[in-house]
C-alpha cells in the first residue's frame, strides 16, 4: 500500500467515526428526557418514552383515580385518566422537544406544545397558534 492510500484510508476512517459519535451523542442528549415527572400539581406521574423516533407522555400514577369526562369525543369520557397518553408525537431539535401536543384533561382540551429539559426540570408549553399565546408549566422529574 502506498503513502497516498494509506493517508486516505485513514481519513476516511476517522471521517466516519467522527460522524458516528457526532451521531450517538445527538442521540443520547435528545435521549435525556426520557423518565419519570411529577405534574406541576404533583397530583399524578407522567412517563416520557420514545417510540420510533418521536416521544410521549403516558399518566401511570394518578392522586385521585376518575374519567376523562371532559373529553370532547363522547366515546372517551368513560376511560380512566390513569394511562391516558398526555403527550404525543414530539421530536428533538436544537435543545427542544417540538411539533407535539399535550391534552389536558383537567378541560379536555389538546394544545401543541413544546418542551425544554433544564436538568431535572422540564419546561413544558402549550400553546393555540404560536407560543407567544400558551403557558409554561413546570414538570419536576423524579429520581
Amino acid at each position: 500500500m502506498s503513502k497516498s492510500q494509506t493517508y486516505v484510508l485513514i481519513a476516511f476512517t476517522l471521517f466516519f467515526s467522527v460522524g458516528k459519535i457526532i451521531a450517538q451523542s445527538s442521540t443520547s442528549v435528545s435521549e435525556k428526557l426520557v423518565g419519570l415527572y411529577w405534574s406541576p400539581k404533583k397530583d399524578a406521574k407522567i412517563n416520557i418514552y420514545k417510540k420510533g423516533n418521536f416521544y410521549y407522555g403516558k399518566s401511570v400514577w394518578v392522586a385521585r383515580p376518575r374519567k376523562d369526562i371532559k373529553n370532547p369525543e363522547k366515546s372517551l369520557q368513560s376511560r380512566d385518566v390513569l394511562g391516558i397518553e398526555l403527550l404525543s408525537g414530539f421530536t428533538y431539535e436544537d435543545g427542544i422537544y417540538t411539533n407535539g401536543t399535550i391534552y389536558d384533561p383537567e378541560t379536555g382540551n389538546t394544545y401543541k406544545c413544546k418542551m425544554t429539559l433544564e436538568g431535572n426540570t422540564l419546561r413544558v408549553r402549550g400553546y393555540i397558534g404560536i407560543s407567544l399565546f400558551g403557558r409554561t408549566e413546570i414538570f419536576e422529574r423524579i429520581k
